[in-house]
């Protein structure tokens, strides 16, 4: 009996070490994480597309490669290699900031830190709190039920964002289109999708030369006309951050608030201890949205995931891994988040929780650029929404567009 039960847990801790594994429930794919984190520092699998890739588990190892020059995206951008990833990546992507390096990433991300400081996006919060107040109102005025991804969860940060970037009023439905339809991966046509990006490309352009010529208080304006000749950007530079910005900024914003909300709703002693302390509790528990909100969104969780990969210039060793020189490598952050040697009870989702080294947001020189922004737009997302709608209440199933890079959330049916 004791051999047979040694056995029988022997090939539990077994299954739970495969990576990746098939869809589970949130708290079995948290603990599987964990037991996979501490099993080994990284895993090697073939990438539906681009071949082969290291998927980093833990996250003092994410952080350690995500800080070493040594780790390029040069091949990628040049197109020498074909990314390895779980989606095949649009061309479009492979030019922006994204996928620049040292040098020049260091270069052009100066610039736009310096437009999306913490000062600038604290200004940005009272125009955040009534833009958000304005949309419950007219959420109100309409009467439930409504789908929170059109009525709040995308509008408020795509009105921040084009604050931010400084594109006008009128032209800001664009942007959701031109969005939707450059992340594409799945049932859409490849002339269509190259449209929308070259109508993108195109305005962007016309925007940059009209904020070279009459510049007033936006981030391009301040782009395109950097005082210091070392400074100075072509169109094309100018171009890579706003894209990287405009694709990226309110889609996976959008997507997190919404996480945020099901979170909520789904664990209601949390949403009770945030409608007890809303402006207090807001902040921790949107770092606690960002690691680990989106094990909400289909009731079942999958591995594997993986920020944006690199490719190795050298032979390096990570954590007693040998990762040699051409291979590419990548954090998992849904490993490194649920990662037991870092992050206390992994599986339990506590706003309240104050040690939280996320990897969502990637880490150091890359960073999310608009994090800042982003986390502001959550903030006020959250604590305005349930400040005003304390009762609000699931009235169906979300939706989601898996044919989309980013997998948003597309329908989140919401009452009170």
């Amino acid at each position: 009996m004791s051999t047979e039960t040694t056995s029988d847990t022997a090939e539990l801790d077994e299954a739970y070490t495969v990576y990746p594994f098939s869809p589970v429930s949130p708290s079995e794919a948290a603990l599987r994480y964990q037991a996979i984190a501490e099993d080994r520092p990284m895993t090697k699998i073939t990438m539906p597309y681009g071949g082969e890739a290291w998927i980093i588990h833990r996250n003092a190892v994410a952080r350690e490669m995500l800080g070493d020059p040594r780790f390029v995206r040069e091949p990628f951008r040049t197109g020498e290699r074909v990314v390895p990833y779980f989606v095949e990546f649009p061309d479009f992507l492979k030019t922006t900031l994204q996928f620049e390096d040292p040098p020049q990433h260091i270069k052009l991300r100066k610039l736009v830190q310096k437009s999306i400081s913490p000062k600038r996006v604290k200004a940005m919060r009272d125009s955040a709190v009534e833009f958000a107040n304005k949309l419950i109102d007219d959420m109100l005025a309409k009467g439930a039920p409504t789908n929170l991804v059109d009525d709040y969860a995308v509008a408020l940060p795509i009105q921040m964002l084009a604050n931010l970037i400084g594109v006008p009023p009128e032209d800001r439905p664009k942007f959701q289109k031109w969005s939707s339809a450059t992340l594409a991966v799945a049932n859409m046509p490849e002339e269509e999708a190259t449209a929308n990006m070259t109508e993108l490309v195109m305005y962007m352009l016309a925007l940059i030369e009209e904020r070279r010529k009459n510049p007033r208080e936006d981030l391009l304006s301040d782009l395109t006309n950097a005082q210091d000749k070392d400074d100075t950007l072509t169109d094309g530079e100018i171009l890579s951050v706003a894209l990287v910005l405009i694709i990226g900024g309110f889609d996976n914003t959008a997507n997190f608030i919404c996480a945020g909300v099901l979170s909520l709703l789904h664990n209601t002693d949390q949403l009770r201890v945030l409608l007890e302390d809303i402006d207090g509790v807001t902040p921790t528990a949107v770092e606690e949205i960002l690691r680990h909100g989106r094990f909400e969104l289909n009731g079942k969780v999958g591995g594997p995931s993986g920020l944006v990969p690199f490719v190795a210039t050298e032979d390096v060793e990570l954590d007693g891994q040998l990762v040699r020189k051409g291979e590419a490598i990548m954090g998992d952050p849904a490993s490194a988040n649920h990662d037991g040697s870092a992050i206390e009870h992994v599986d339990t989702f506590d706003i309240r929780r104050q040690s939280n080294p996320h990897l969502t947001l990637s880490y150091g020189m890359h960073h999310c650029l608009g994090a800042p922004l982003a986390r502001m737009e959550m903030q006020v997302a959250i604590a305005e929404l349930f400040r005003r709608l304390p009762d609000l209440e699931l009235a169906g199933d979300p939706l989601m567009n898996n044919d989309n890079l980013t997998q948003p959330i597309v329908d989140l049916p919401v009452s009170w």
